[in-house]
């Protein structure tokens, strides 16, 4: 199917790798077609949402019947791109940076973290969970052409400088786990996530919110 990917809403995008990994898991329990109202209660994204998700990408079910798990499966295997793997580096190997780098994404088949930057004596030189940790000296003599991404967990102050370093690296995208709000390039998506943030915000919801309001 073709179509114009960028005219997808990006809130719909980022729902799709929700989509797909549970759809892998209805395939994997061998269920064969899957209703709105399932694929709602499992991902807890309202019906008329995911409806509305899908229509983007044309006819993906049938009315009174669902939608095929293989089909969609399929689908969204082909849409995000899970036959193509996509390397990504790591910046910043303290106790987070650590994590991800054992958890490495194990459960996403297109993605994977291939080497890793730190200034620690301790880290440079070796392997943690099986990737290689560089200096971070030597960020511009090793970092690949073919890496797109970059994930960011050093301390917020240095977070702008190596930033700048990656911009002209070629670098296009960024998952910062930093407070540091980045300054990039107009090409350049970044992701921004702040567990403090989120966390201050979930304590919010919980005191000013009932538990029957639910968030999309």
């Amino acid at each position: 199917m073709n179509m114009d990917q960028s005219k997808i809403p990006q809130a719909t995008a980022k729902r799709l790798p929700l989509y797909y990994r549970f759809l892998k898991n209805l395939h994997a329990s061998g269920k064969q077609r899957v209703s709105s109202a399932e694929l709602s209660d499992a991902v807890k994204v309202d019906s008329a949402t995911i409806r509305r998700d899908f229509s983007y990408f044309g006819a993906l079910g049938k009315k009174g019947y669902g939608y095929n798990v293989n089909y969609l499966l399929s689908f969204f295997s082909k849409t995000l791109n899970q036959d193509e793997m996509t390397s990504v580096a790591l910046i910043g190997v303290g106790n987070l940076g650590t994590a991800f780098l054992h958890y490495n994404f194990i459960k996403n088949n297109n993605t994977k973290i291939s080497m890793a930057f730190d200034i620690s004596e301790n880290k440079i030189g070796t392997d943690v969970g099986g990737v290689p940790v560089y200096d971070l000296d030597e960020l511009e003599s090793r970092f690949p052409a073919d890496i797109p991404v970059a994930i960011l967990t050093v301390p917020a102050q240095a977070a702008q400088s190596i930033t700048d370093r990656l911009v002209k690296l070629g670098i296009k995208g960024i998952l910062n786990f930093t407070p540091a709000r980045l300054n990039v390039p107009g090409h350049i998506r970044i992701h921004h996530i702040d567990l403090a943030v989120e966390l201050q915000s979930l304590v919010y919801f919980l005191k000013h919110y009932s538990t029957e309001e639910k968030m999309v």
